[in-house]
């Protein structure tokens, strides 16, 4: 059997035992983009979270079936294709190619099943025509409303009370109630529409997640996710469109992660104006810093953003990285309290972080996938294996001190993607980025180093040493090792 997990459930505000309908199998459903422009920053939080979500079920053993949609038929993708002369649909393609460029370069996994609105709607009109039947919508003019009124428990998801709600579609004609929403909107010109028995048009937005789900998972879903800023009023929709149109619960369990929050606790945005899309964000820093970022935080969390955010990121995924790459580099096959006893206080605390990593790690993240707890432990050992790697002797004989916490190390590549790229490759990308993000000519600091090299065989330091001082004016650090000297980018935080 799969390992036991807890998860907070937005629905009952609780921290509860995970219990799936079927057992040893989860059925999980994400919202995925509304593909009118590019993946910013703030989206990708809840790509990488649940991404790791999925790999961290699986590495307990769970089976999941993962689905996430693409909104591609929706008022803001008509209205930016109409602001650019653009077909809707060819503009939504477009960002759907362009999403999966991004999806890849951060390395998350595909998902089973990836709907689309625009090839979903027999499965969104078979929903809508259930409540219609049932008395939960009506038909004004070609448009299909959802009768708020009719559904007993309104609100349980939000908190939000009826009477208080006027629902984004208030301005269209016909409604009878503020708080109704569209299900179905009749044709207009320039449109995408597609024909229904209820006259020619195309899909509110709340309705086609929940057909989505109901095609690809089932009546009722195990988990649901998405960003904290879904949970009204598309999740509420949600809940209110399926049950209603079922008779039974829609999801047991529902897992929002918190937003991205710039200066003054502002969400990140487009219609704010302060995005950065994650093209931008990869192309000056590795997509393992974006990584490390997303989960040094508790996924329910707010996570503040700031110019420096994946710099400091970059600089601690880099001290793991330095970590793992020193624990391998270790040699030896003696018995591993031999060498604690010979080599002293060090390797004692490397060996004992190590060997309780793995439980530490399981039990941070069966609680409700705390990673925040999780990357805690592991920067314990990281330091350690750092501070152990100076000893004179750990080279040749710590391989078994350590070998503990590098199975730490690979549970965590396994079970979350950080740490899954090769120690040589995640350097020599995050060299090449920042060194283009930072304007530094890789070729000049190489020829400065060769002359540095010249004028040391000459015995002439202190112009050696000048040309390493000029170097680290530039965020320029030079390792000199009996092979010669090596170069890489500071990666440390700077002060403040």
């Amino acid at each position: 059997m799969p390992a036991p997990i807890r998860l907070y459930n937005t629905l009952s505000r609780q921290v509860v035992d995970f219990e799936p309908i079927e057992a040893g199998k989860v059925s999980l459903y994400v919202c995925g983009m509304t593909v009118y422009d590019r993946c910013h920053v703030g989206h990708a939080r809840a790509m990488v979270v649940f991404d790791a979500f999925v790999r961290y079920l699986r590495h307990r053993g769970w089976e999941v079936n993962f689905v996430r949609n693409f909104t591609d038929v929706d008022d803001k993708i008509i209205r930016r294709a109409n602001e650019l002369g653009e077909d809707p649909m060819a503009l939504s393609q477009r960002y759907i190619d362009a999403f999966r460029e991004d999806a890849a370069a951060l390395g998350l996994v595909a998902p089973d099943h990836e709907p689309q609105v625009s090839t979903s709607i027999e499965s969104i009109t078979a929903l809508i025509g259930k409540l219609v039947d049932r008395g939960h919508a009506y038909v004004v003019d070609g448009n299909v409303w959802f009768a708020v009124a009719t559904c007993e428990g309104y609100g349980k998801l939000s908190g939000q009370k009826v009477e208080e709600l006027r629902s984004a579609d208030a301005a269209e004609d016909g409604k009878r109630a503020p708080a109704d929403f569209a299900l179905w909107k009749a044709a207009k010109p320039g449109e995408p529409a597609w024909p229904s028995p209820w006259g020619d048009g195309r899909p509110g937005w709340h309705i086609e997640c929940s057909a989505m789900a109901w095609e690809h998972l089932g009546v009722t879903v195990d988990i649901h996710g998405g960003g904290l800023d879904l949970v009204f009023p598309h999740h509420e929709n949600e809940v209110a469109q399926s049950e209603c149109a079922h008779g039974a619960p829609y999801v047991r369990n529902w897992l929002h992660n918190g937003l991205l929050t710039m200066t003054g606790g502002q969400k990140m945005g487009k219609s704010l104006g302060n995005v950065i899309n994650v093209q931008d964000a990869l192309s000056e820093f590795p997509a393992q810093a974006l990584r490390l970022y997303y989960l040094q935080n508790h996924y329910r969390s707010p996570l503040p953003w700031s110019a420096d955010a994946l710099g400091d990121a970059l600089a601690m995924v880099s001290r793991l990285y330095e970590a793992r790459d020193n624990a391998e580099a270790m040699e030896g096959d003696e018995d591993a309290d031999r060498v604690v006893k010979d080599l002293g206080e060090d390797a004692a605390t490397v060996l004992e972080l190590g060997r309780a990593l793995p439980k530490r790690l399981h039990d941070s993240m069966d609680d409700d996938f705390n990673t925040a707890r999780a990357l805690g432990y592991l920067f314990d050992a990281a330091r350690a294996i750092n501070r152990f790697a100076n000893h004179k002797k750990a080279k040749k004989r710590g391989a078994p001190v350590v070998a503990p916490a590098l199975e730490g190390f690979r549970l965590v590549a396994e079970a979350t993607g950080l740490l899954a790229q090769p120690t040589a490759e995640f350097l020599a990308e995050a060299k090449e980025k920042r060194c283009r993000a930072l304007g530094i000519d890789a070729a000049a600091i190489d020829a400065a180093l060769a002359k540095r090299h010249a004028l040391r065989n000459e015995k002439r330091w202190a112009e050696a040493d000048a040309i390493r001082a000029e170097l680290e004016q530039q965020q320029i650090l030079v390792m000199d090792s009996p092979d010669g000297a090596e170069w890489r980018v500071n990666l440390t935080p700077t002060a403040g």
